[in-house]
């Protein structure tokens, strides 16, 4: 399946993709391959062996491989290699690899082909298209980016047969997101599935028609792209407090932004797939922060709210009005 974004690209959703992507890509140059040691190394290989000159530059696992260091590393091989305008980067890995590789295209001589190969659910979902690129500093996430759209993102749903069922299950916290705000049929497929492995391509594409939707409405996030952050708000919060997967973070961010009957039916599906229902970080310390989101205007930060599925309300609030949602009740 083919599907078209008006903002120049195509998503390739397609089993077995990964070892046909030069049908769908040019890989007729120089090709930096950005991967992580925790994806298969045939992943990369697969891409390099199709590449007319290719170089798999791997970076450990974690949040915390997004940071100068690795982004001035990448930078500086391209250099090494005598990398030109007319190369590219291919990212093949999850959000960590996708994002750093991203924000390194979009500043290599003021921009490269940037193509992305996701090959988590999580990635696959969310961070593989809309071209939000970035790495973190000083423990806040994504604070030094760009908007930068990749020339193609290719999706092979095969890779997933590889992932561990915490991540497998992290990564579907972001299509209960969206099935939330926006797609109530989804939320029951979610809800019902006997068998994930078996409906996962109709929850990738479903979720997928989603996000393309939004980010051609709204590709800079001035209005309908911020329900893309529902969960999210309290989510990195937790994140950078904890240091659980960022799915799992969105899981738990959403559940006090939920009305209480959602709430039921969400925590029902979180424990279905054995996700985190509670977490003991501290209010003060999860608005601290939040106060240091990207996403904060002023004093005051945009929530969104679901008092029912497939609905949403956005909310402009006082960040020191958090603490009343983390402390449950507000809705």
């Amino acid at each position: 399946m083919i599907i078209p974004i008006s903002l120049g690209y195509d998503i390739i959703l397609e089993r077995g993709a990964l070892n046909k992507a030069s049908s769908y890509i040019n890989l007729n140059r120089k090709c930096l391959i950005v991967t992580d040691s925790g994806v298969p190394s045939e992943y990369a290989e697969a891409i390099k062996k199709q590449a007319k000159e290719g170089y798999i530059c791997v970076i450990p696992q974690g949040e915390k491989s997004k940071c100068f260091d690795n982004y001035k590393m990448l930078l500086e091989k391209m250099v090494e290699y005598s990398f030109t305008r007319t190369d590219c980067v291919i990212a093949v890995g999850g959000g960590v690899v996708g994002d750093l590789s991203g924000f390194v295209a979009s500043s290599y001589m003021r921009g490269v082909d940037f193509y992305n190969i996701p090959t988590t659910l999580l990635s696959q979902l969310d961070s593989s298209i809309g071209g939000k690129v970035a790495i973190d500093l000083n423990g806040v996430k994504n604070i030094i980016g760009a908007f930068y759209q990749p020339k193609c993102v290719i999706i092979d749903s095969d890779t997933l047969s590889t992932l561990d069922k915490r991540q497998l299950h992290a990564g579907l916290c972001e299509a209960i997101k969206m099935s939330l705000t926006s797609d109530k049929e989804l939320f029951e497929l979610i809800e019902s599935t006997k068998d994930l492995e078996k409906d996962i391509d109709t929850v990738i594409e479903k979720s997928l028609l989603i996000k393309k939707n939004v980010v051609e409405i709204d590709p800079k996030e001035k209005g309908l792209r911020k329900i893309l952050n529902f969960g999210h708000t309290i989510g990195h919060a937790i994140e950078s407090d904890t240091g659980l997967l960022h799915g799992e973070c969105v899981g738990l961010g959403m559940l006090p932004m939920c009305s209480k009957a959602v709430r039921e039916r969400l925590l029902k599906i979180l424990e279905k797939f054995s996700l985190p229902t509670d977490v003991n970080s501290d209010t003060d310390t999860l608005i601290s922060y939040i106060s240091h989101d990207k996403k904060v205007s002023g004093s005051k930060i945009t929530v969104i709210l679901v008092k029912e599925i497939g609905a949403y309300e956005m909310r402009e609030i006082e960040i020191s009005e958090i603490k009343k949602y983390i402390d449950g009740g507000a809705l």
